[in-house]
């Protein structure tokens, strides 16, 4: 009957399950799993929030300065004085990462940052040999402890790796976690990370290491002290080997790959690492302390060139001098190359100081924008007689550097010689308060003695400018007239100035076709650039600025302090080394550019008569003598703007051109380049040859010159 039970009894009938205690077990144990199983995710969900791994820590490195092409020109150690490099995946040698995963983790892109089987493997040996025959350690749990050390060995801190393995690898990517091992790899001593340790002990990156240098990397993290190869040659060669072993088996490596690589030589001498464009450098930590990264316009092989340059060329000149040496792209206005000092670290020399900015005296060197502005004027052509004899500009009486004097010169010797009388009779001619204005045209205002004018002792160095400056005046002079702001990524911006020329196109031509052909200094030979010196009063700085095609380069020599060198000359001392700097840059020499349109070089004969002497008192008149006024211009007035009504000189009508004043014949000259007739009546017409701003003049017989710039629609 139903409900009774065997024996008679009378009860309820039990599932067959409770029958078998195990399976009753497990049902009744089951929700209890479950529920605890649920409770252990939500804790670890909780703890894992609570306490993540210490990943933001992990972002300490060394911070960088690159060059233009990312290359590293320094690094500064971290506050613990580790070189410490940011390395990712893509900074290194594929095969590296490939030795890496086969010698330290073979199933790094399986696992979730616990290798069990590796695990289990490493249990099993020590419960059976009663010692640790091979860890289990995979990078995820590697990283965890570089980016967390702990001293002790102990089971806690080896199971918190194991927490803090699998917290990383549900937060970063397979090569996010490469990228911090790469990083914080110890490589010994004070290196940490592949970048680091590639650079002090290969000098180069890691993307260029050869197997062998990539095996040893690969080794010496496991042991970094006592595989140092400067201290321990034979512990390094042995692991090494081990690596090499390890990656031929796994084929990490190709055939016969590790035989080779295990007979290349070790390094057994640690390298320092990049250390060029140290006050640059410096510039860019104090003014962005918290950036990692700082990118410069210099070029590394460029800076380096000339540091070595700088470096040697005082060794020769002596104790206390120091060198400074800017060079520029002159049609971009980047800097290249930037040398502060002879040696930063050389305090007999004050290289702390950076002498690329300090505004010392530049001697001859502002001469060639004299002349220039002469050119432009049409008061001079390059035959052009001039008197280098003593005189007198109401009170002012400059002498000749070596104080002699050679009598009647071309204007092209005069340059080229850097004869001081010349040049001020040009000045004079022309205005010192128009040569600072061309000078602001290019952004740079040179220093004047207090509460005072611009005077003709300017043309001599009568002014304070520094060496970056210098160069960003010549940068225009070598970029067809156009001025060309400097700057290295740092401090200024590179590009070209907006506004009006520093010189017109065919006087900046006319100027560098003089200096091209200046002697080099004994022991160099001609570099097809053109160059200018200059030496300040009292031998206390010597210069020299020079220029190709495309590229410009100034030196200027001394002492910090200001003190005298006796014999110190910019051609003796100055021009030796900018011509070595153009050789050691490495760069290849661009030819200076072809004579624009009206850029005529005439022989002496050829010229008009009133340019072949230039014979102007300080009053502007050829002599006392002479009545008649001078000549002026009273159309087109300075400054105009003129509607031709065309684009070029076949649509355009001409532009009448008219005189008061002035002994005839006369020449007119539109651009610095003379129209085909001389005349005798006070009216002309000129057909320009298209657009834009034009410089006319014009000479009567006595010499005597008149000008207007206008701009022609």
């Amino acid at each position: 009957m139903p409900g009774r039970a065997e024996g008679g009894a009378v009860g309820t009938v039990k599932p067959d399950c409770f029958r078998h205690p195990r399976l009753g077990a497990i049902l009744i144990a089951l929700p209890i799993v479950l529920v605890l199983t649920a409770l252990t995710i939500v804790g670890l969900e909780w703890a894992d929030k609570a306490f993540p791994p210490p990943l933001e820590e992990a972002g300490t490195v060394s911070a960088e300065v690159l060059d233009k092409d990312g290359r590293l020109l320094r690094a500064f150690a971290t506050k613990d004085g580790l070189w410490r490099l940011k390395t990712t995946v893509e900074d290194v040698d594929p095969r590296f990462l490939n030795m890496l995963i086969a010698y330290e983790d073979q199933r790094f892109r399986d696992h979730h940052g616990v290798d069990p089987l590796a695990l289990g493997r490493a249990v099993l040996q020590f419960v059976t040999s009663g010692r640790i025959v091979s860890g289990a350690s995979t990078l995820s749990m590697q990283v965890a402890r570089l980016i967390e050390p702990r001293g002790e060995r102990t089971l806690p801190a080896k199971l918190l790796q194991l927490v803090r393995a699998i917290q990383i690898e549900l937060r970063l990517s397979k090569d996010q976690i490469l990228d911090l091992y790469l990083t914080h790899a110890p490589y010994g001593g004070n290196l940490e990370g592949v970048r680091a340790a590639s650079l002090a002990w290969f000098g180069k990156e890691p993307r260029r290491l050869s197997v062998a240098e990539a095996a040893l990397l690969v080794a010496l993290p496991q042991l970094p002290e006592k595989r140092r190869p400067d201290r321990n040659l034979a512990a390094a060669e042995a692991a090494r080997k081990r690596v090499l072993g390890r990656a031929a088996v796994a084929n990490a490596i190709g055939d016969g790959e590790a035989e080779r690589a295990a007979v290349a030589a070790i390094p057994t001498r640690r390298l320092q690492l990049p250390a060029y464009a140290a006050h640059l450098a410096e510039v860019a930590r104090r003014k962005e302390p918290t950036i990692l990264q700082h990118h410069t316009t210099l070029r590394r092989d460029i800076q380096r060139g000339l540091e070595a340059v700088a470096r040697e060329g005082a060794a020769k000149l002596g104790p206390k001098v120091s060198v400074a040496m800017v060079m520029a792209d002159v049609r971009s206005g980047e800097i290249v190359g930037e040398v502060g000092s002879a040696d930063y670290f050389d305090a007999s020399r004050a290289g702390w100081t950076d002498m690329t900015r300090v505004t010392r005296s530049p001697g001859s060197t502002l001469k060639p924008f004299i002349y220039g502005l002469a050119f432009e004027e049409g008061l001079v052509a390059q035959e052009t007689i001039i008197e280098d004899r003593p005189a007198d500009f109401f009170g002012y009486r400059p002498r000749n550097f070596d104080m002699s004097y050679q009598g009647d010169v071309s204007i092209r010797q005069a340059l080229q010689l850097s004869l001081n009388v010349p040049a001020i009779r040009l000045l004079d001619a022309v205005g010192p308060a128009r040569l600072m204005v061309r000078f602001r045209r290019a952004d740079v205002r040179p220093a004047l003695p207090p509460n005072e004018a611009p005077g003709l002792a300017i043309g001599l160095g009568g002014l304070g400018i520094s060496l970056r400056d210098l160069v960003q005046l010549y940068a225009g002079l070598a970029n067809r007239g156009w001025p060309v702001r400097l700057g290295d990524g740092i401090e200024g911006k590179a590009g070209l100035i907006d506004g009006e020329p520093l010189l017109s196109t065919v006087a900046a031509w006319q100027i560098a076709d003089i200096l091209s052909d200046v002697l080099p200094p004994a022991g160099s030979r001609q570099r097809g650039i053109a160059y200018k010196t200059g030496t300040s009063y009292g031998y206390r700085d010597a210069w020299s600025v020079g220029f190709d095609g495309r590229y410009v380069l100034g030196v200027w020599v001394g002492r910090p302090d200001n003190g005298a060198v006796p014999g110190l000359t910019g051609y003796g001392a100055a021009a030796p080394i900018l011509f070595e700097g153009f050789a050691k840059s490495g760069i290849a020499i661009t030819p200076l550019p072809d004579p624009p349109a009206g850029a005529v070089r005439f022989a002496q004969a050829d010229l008009p008569i009133s340019q072949r002497r230039f014979s102007m008192t300080a009053s502007g008149l050829l002599s006392a003598s002479a009545r008649e006024p001078a000549p002026q211009i009273v159309f087109p007035p300075e400054g105009a703007r003129v509607e031709l009504g065309g684009t070029n000189s076949e649509t355009m009508m001409p532009l009448t051109l008219k005189l008061q004043g002035g002994r005839a014949p006369f020449r007119w000259l539109a651009n610095g380049r003379p129209l085909p007739d001389v005349t005798r009546r006070r009216t002309s017409q000129w057909l320009p040859d298209g657009g834009g701003y034009s410089t006319l003049t014009v000479i009567d017989a006595a010499g005597r010159a008149a000008s207007v710039r206008v701009f022609v629609e």
